[in-house]
């Protein structure tokens, strides 16, 4: 189904990014710490450079493996209820929850403080509820091994979230562990290769460089059919280039150069390209990801890989560069859902994230849903026809008419959004009611949320067990 666009570059920019693109891969190359994966590559055609490292992709490899990436992937949650395809099939997109947050703001209070294990639980419940959630990431957990909280985390949400699970790697020995938890949750590992419960971050070490890490783990999750979401994060005057278009030139690049990973070293993997692009404020220092160059950068992005490439298509659809759930987070996290989903986004990522994505938020990932509801509603695409325009009505109305009381009004009258945390309370009634705004209305909610769904586990306690043994042989491996 075809939705609005926002058309950021004509199609002649969006083919020349993309052919620049391809050309550094050809003439410039990139780095890949990785001396099986190498081998592979010269094999498949690439010339590698002396020092064993950097690898010069040919145009027409590159130009083939775009060509056979798989154009649709499937994300399979804990049941069928929760199953997503990419591309969404009404045309507009999945959301899903902050990655890497070590922070958390306390709900009722507003504090900060180090995100916790059992945060992941709390996690895992509200997104299980929000209905604009299509799947969860793990979050970076404080109180558990520092080199091992990748595996505390996601072992814990695989075990408490119906949702598709999306795993971020910490290091290379730490990735087998992640798919044998992914693997137990599913069943087994012919049920994860089935219905892949769990898809991979895979990222580029910006400037065009691959870490053995993220190279492994695109071997590994090919062994079982996990989808990759092929990662750049390029920030603008740091590690790219200080103006916009030479962020997305950059971020291209190492897209296109991990849709070839995958094509030669798993063939088949399903692919999905996720740009997510930073600004560096030249004044202070920070990374920023919604900033205007930012969410140019990612509008930009967005359609280079979706229109210009054919691939499914993820970024920062939430978020905000504030450390507070305030105004300044609403007005941006609302931009940059409908600049990103206007772009063309399959998948809008970070719900309930603040400070440039460091920090976690409950009451902030209710109201991003609501946001995401109301940027997938504008997003749909309207019909135009004698339903839709009211044509017998029009056409029998007298002088002075009105709508109020047709039957078209009563047919259509349930159909537009109805928000439940945004207020539309005339004067008398705000006032009446305590003024309540919109973070009370969502804290209300989320309260209500977590004693109607509290945290639980999903799969049985025999499976929680033996997911418990392979953490412990994590940390009594890698930890030490």
């Amino acid at each position: 189904m075809r939705r609005p666009g926002f058309a950021y570059l004509d199609d002649e920019r969006v083919e020349e990014l993309r052919r620049r693109a391809i050309a550094m891969l050809d003439r410039h190359g990139v780095v890949v710490n990785h001396p099986e994966a190498v081998a592979k590559l010269g094999a498949a055609g690439c010339k590698l450079d002396t020092d064993g490292r950097r690898v010069r992709i040919p145009p027409e490899l590159t130009e083939q493996a775009v060509r056979l990436a798989p154009r649709a992937v499937s994300l399979c949650g804990k049941d069928e209820r929760h199953d997503l395809r990419l591309p969404r099939g009404d045309g507009t997109f999945w959301m899903r929850t902050g990655t890497g947050a070590h922070g958390y703001i306390e709900p009722d209070t507003g504090d900060y403080r180090k995100l916790r294990l059992e945060d992941v639980r709390t996690i895992a419940a509200l997104s299980g509820a929000l209905s604009e959630v299509g799947f969860v990431a793990h979050p970076f957990v404080n109180d558990v091994p520092e080199v091992t909280a990748d595996i505390h985390g996601l072992g814990t949400l695989l075990a408490h979230s119906v949702k598709h699970v999306w795993i971020q790697p910490y290091g290379t020995e730490n990735i087998a562990y992640l798919l044998r938890l992914a693997a137990l949750a599913a069943g087994g590992e012919a049920e994860l290769r089935a219905r892949p419960i769990a898809s991979c971050i895979v990222c580029s070490f910006t400037p065009l460089e691959f870490k053995a890490m993220d190279v492994e783990a695109v071997i590994q999750c090919s062994r079982f059919g996990v989808p990759i979401h092929a990662c750049s994060l390029p920030t603008a005057g740091g590690t790219a280039p200080v103006t916009m278009p030479g962020t997305v030139l950059m971020a291209t690049a190492e897209i296109l150069a991990m849709v070839v990973l995958a094509h030669v070293l798993g063939p088949g993997t399903p692919v999905i390209a996720t740009p997510l692009i930073f600004c560096l404020d030249m004044r202070s220092g920070r990374s920023l990801q919604s900033s205007v160059e930012a969410l140019a950068g990612a509008s930009m992005a967005v359609q280079v890989m979706k229109r210009g490439c054919g691939l499914p298509t993820h970024t920062y659809g939430a978020g905000s560069d504030t450390p507070d759930i305030d105004g300044q987070s609403q007005a941006e996290r609302a931009l940059i859902a409908f600049l990103v989903g206007l772009a063309g986004a399959d998948v809008l990522g970070g719900v309930g994230q603040l400070e440039c994505a460091t920090v976690f938020s409950p009451v902030q990932a209710v109201i991003d849903n609501e946001i995401g509801a109301m940027a997938r509603s504008y997003l749909r695409t309207p019909a135009v026809d004698d339903e839709s325009l009211a044509w017998g009505d029009l056409l029998q109305l007298d002088p002075g008419g009105n709508f109020l009381a047709t039957e078209h009004t009563l047919r259509h009258c349930r159909t537009g959004f109805a928000p439940a945390a945004f207020t539309r309370q005339a004067r008398d009634a705000y006032d009446a009611g305590g003024r309540r705004d919109l973070l009370a209305q969502a804290r209300d909610m989320l309260a209500e949320i977590l004693r109607t769904y509290p945290p639980q586990p999903v799969v049985d306690a025999p499976t929680r067990a033996e997911m418990q043994r392979v953490v412990t042989a994590a940390d009594a491996k890698i930890a030490g």
